[in-house]
């Protein structure tokens, strides 16, 4: 590699998908040991070009170089993992092997059988060296999100690999991870690590990296140093408008009966106990560190999770634990991990969007499919759900439009509250903007709305917010707070 080659460059690159073109013409060129965002709302091509730095598919046009040289056949996938690596937005963490066995894995041993002691010994101090606080020996699919999201950026970073692709690696991390991972990220890039890093967080964008590439409509629109282009300029350039897009109006919900009740309720060793009400036609918002429970009292509300103390009510009637009993009280729920949790990627739009309102799609529970695609192309509309219709698979959906179907479906049902958890978490400027006026829109028609969030743009849609740490709730503060003081409540200390 000369001095003048970039470690890793895509010179006009073009990708089609059957009649759609799903990257034109992109260039893109990263210097040895720069940190290069690549941003843009879901669908810009973001994905598209990250499967052509890795490998997973071959350019129709144009072509990738690394170090000057010619990127490898797309067959040789040995040759392609000592160039790159890549911490993907969806885990590849295996949940039926041990957190040691998805760290080396295909790299196990040598030559000869491998040996479990030494193997779980290097797991614990890579683990170590990364400050992830997990049992070597536990299975991956125990794990939290947070926890398999820290598994996956180890491993990435123990193979050695001189350019590394964080996509969306900070969507699921609290205030505390993030700051562990951005600091590792400044030390790999002193020390000449190449990264490419995709994220819809803008302030994480001027965090860490010092160039930045803007995709839209699956085309190159800009690239600039991060130090010369200021936070509004960016965002026109991702959506091709004016910003503005975290203005949010004030609310004004009329008092009214409570809703939703939580009464002393507790899991042992996570959260609690922990009191709070949500009254018709109110959105409470809840935020803590990634330690403070707030996700798991959601989970708690929404049925996923059994209480070993305390109740939910919901209008005066307490509710037993699981997920049909939450359903049939009328709560919606928006889990935090829409892989796993929100959507069944073999089924369609309609079939996914409309799950808990099957019954009503025609007689004696039977489902009518003119029916039902009636009732969807209505959940696309009102939600904006961008997919070619009713009967596309939902795995085919970018990530901002398959929260929209998660979100319809938990709205489908005209629930009395809705939970929702980290809900525009990887999705991009435009695509949170209609889920939060979504939420607002069915706060405004009378809904509760518990909304766990991480994310401060998320909770000033919300009347009040609650703070979570340790377990308990410890703040409440109403609308009209400032950043330090919901990031000192979320610490523990005084703002």
């Amino acid at each position: 590699m000369t001095a003048a080659s970039p470690a890793v460059a895509a010179h006009e690159v073009t990708k089609r998908f059957g009649a759609t073109t799903a990257l034109s013409e992109v260039s893109l060129r990263i210097a040895p040991g720069e940190t290069h965002a690549l941003v843009g709302r879901n669908g810009a091509g973001k994905s598209t070009l990250v499967s052509l730095l890795t490998g997973l598919h071959r350019p129709d046009g144009g072509e990738v170089r690394f170090g000057g040289e010619a990127a490898p056949p797309v067959a040789d996938r040995g040759a392609w993992r000592a160039r790159v690596a890549c911490v993907f937005q969806r885990s590849t963490i295996i949940p039926t092997l041990t957190v040691a066995e998805n760290l080396f894995l295909n790299r196990q041993a040598g030559r000869g059988p491998i040996r479990w002691t030494g193997l779980r010994r290097r797991a614990a101090e890579l683990l170590g060296e990364y400050a992830v606080d997990v049992d070597p020996r536990a299975l991956a699919g125990d794990l939290g999100v947070e926890q398999r999201q820290l598994v996956e950026i180890a491993r990435a970073l123990s193979q050695g690999a001189r350019f590394i692709i964080l996509d969306e690696p900070t969507a699921r991390l609290d205030a505390t991870a993030i700051d562990r991972l951005f600091a590792r990220l400044k030390s790999l890039s002193e020390a000449g690590v190449t990264m490419l890093f995709i994220s819809h967080h803008l302030q994480e964008v001027y965090a860490v990296c010092d160039t930045v590439t803007v995709l839209r409509d699956a085309r190159w629109v800009l690239t600039e140093p991060v130090a010369a282009i200021g936070h509004d300029e960016l965002v026109a350039a991702m959506t091709g408008e004016a910003s503005g897009l975290t203005t949010v109006a004030p609310r004004s919900p009329s008092v009214s009966s409570v809703v939703l009740q939580v009464q002393d309720l507790a899991v042992g060793g996570t959260y609690g106990p922990v009191t709070l009400d949500v009254r018709a036609g109110e959105m409470v918002g809840v935020t803590g560190s990634g330690s403070s429970g707030k996700v798991a009292l959601a989970e708690t509300v929404g049925g996923l999770r059994k209480a070993t103390s305390g109740q939910v009510s919901v209008g005066g009637t307490v509710l037993k634990p699981g997920v049909p009993a939450a359903l049939a009280a009328g709560i919606g729920l928006v889990p935090q991990d829409r892989h796993r949790e929100g959507l069944i990627p073999l089924l369609s739009v309609a079939e996914n969007a409309t799950l808990p309102i099957a019954d009503r799609l025609g007689p004696a529970g039977a489902v009518v499919p003119a029916r039902r695609r009636t009732v969807t192309q209505e959940l696309i509309r009102r939600y904006d759900i961008r997919t070619e219709g009713p009967d596309a698979p939902v795995a085919s959906l970018s990530g901002g439009n398959a929260q929209k179907v998660v979100l319809a479906r938990a709205l489908s049902s005209d629930p009395r509250v809705l939970v929702l958890i980290n809900p525009t978490a990887g999705v991009d400027v435009r695509s949170k903007e209609s889920l939060l006026g979504a939420v607002r829109a069915a706060a405004d028609a009378g809904t509760g709305v518990l909304m766990i969030s991480d994310e401060l743009d998320d909770l000033r849609h919300c009347d009040r917010v609650l703070v979570m740490f340790h377990g308990r709730v410890t703040a409440e503060l109403a609308a009209g707070w400032s950043d330090t003081d919901v990031v000192a409540a979320v610490e523990g200390v005084s703002a």
